[in-house]
């Protein structure tokens, strides 16, 4: 039986988190996890554990048939592939910073500096956008403090939290793109591995759309019903159910995660009581 090959991060921030993804889809690893590869026992899916610059050649080279890597890692390798998913985590930014005593106005402020980076290609592009003629440092590895021994005037790097450029004396001053956790494929599956690919997404899918929504209970009066009803359409509707007391019905939905507490607000307004909000496991839209 064919299974898919899924190349992801053997150790890193992504890393992780991809495997988590992986098992809240029902997932079931046999072999155990950083190792060279990892086979599931309920699932035709093979994981080969990599470094995340090499995910996306593997994948361009049909080694492996998807990838989960980060946008940044596309973005400087510009290998042929598709991204075919956002995964929503491992978020960031690729920014420039410059030491924090520095004076800022405008990207001309790095005409004849020397930055260092992990990323030359995507940094050449936004300084070529800009006809900005600076020099590229390459370097790996802890590049947040080639400002501090002289080695850059200013670096090129991802930005999480910015705690780490704040610890080593810089400051964020321009972002040229954000990143995030994708899925890549590449274009020479068989039919059979699309179709074991459309099960996989399909899973990752309802797991995603179950950490953005919740699953809402409450009491409901029946003079605000409809204005109530109106409040929380639901995935298609609310479901309506008469109470024992007359006059009122308990009303289950679901609501997104980030429209969560206005809606709530509302509801308490138009006289709902014994709001109770459940997490979802997985929801199948």
């Amino acid at each position: 039986m064919e299974k898919i090959k899924v190349a992801i991060q053997k150790s890193g921030r992504l890393s992780e988190q991809s495997i988590g993804l992986l098992k809240e889809a029902g997932i079931s690893l046999t072999n155990g996890e950083r190792r060279l590869v990892s086979l599931a026992s309920n699932f035709p899916l093979e994981i080969l554990y990599l470094r995340d610059d090499d995910i996306p050649q593997y994948v361009a080279d049909n080694v492996a048939d998807i990838g989960i890597v980060g946008e940044n890692v596309i973005l400087e390798k510009d290998y042929p592939v598709d991204t075919i998913l956002k995964l929503g985590f491992g978020k960031c930014r690729l920014s420039l910073a410059i030491p924090k005593t520095e004076e800022y106005a405008s990207a001309s402020y790095f005409n004849g500096k020397k930055i260092a980076t992990s990323y030359p290609g995507i940094l050449k592009k936004f300084l070529d956008s800009k006809s900005i003629d600076a020099e590229i440092h390459v370097i790996s590895g802890s590049v947040e403090i080639a400002p501090g021994i002289g080695l850059a005037d200013a670096i090129f790097d991802i930005v999480s939290s910015g705690s780490t450029l704040i610890s080593n004396g810089l400051k964020e001053v321009e972002v040229v793109a954000g990143s995030e956790a994708v899925i890549i494929a590449n274009d020479q599956m068989t039919p059979a591995k699309k179709k074991i690919l459309e099960k996989l997404l399909f899973r990752i899918k309802a797991v995603q759309a179950a950490k953005s929504n919740k699953y809402i209970l409450l009491n409901a009066p029946n003079e605000n019903l409809d204005s109530i009803i109106a409040t929380i359409p639901g995935m298609k509707s609310p479901t309506v159910m008469p109470l024992a007391e007359p006059g009122w019905s308990s009303v289950h939905s679901v609501l997104k995660e980030n429209e969560f507490w206005e809606i709530i607000d509302k509801l308490k307004d138009l006289g709902a009581q014994g709001i109770l909000v459940i997490p979802i496991e997985k929801m199948i839209v």
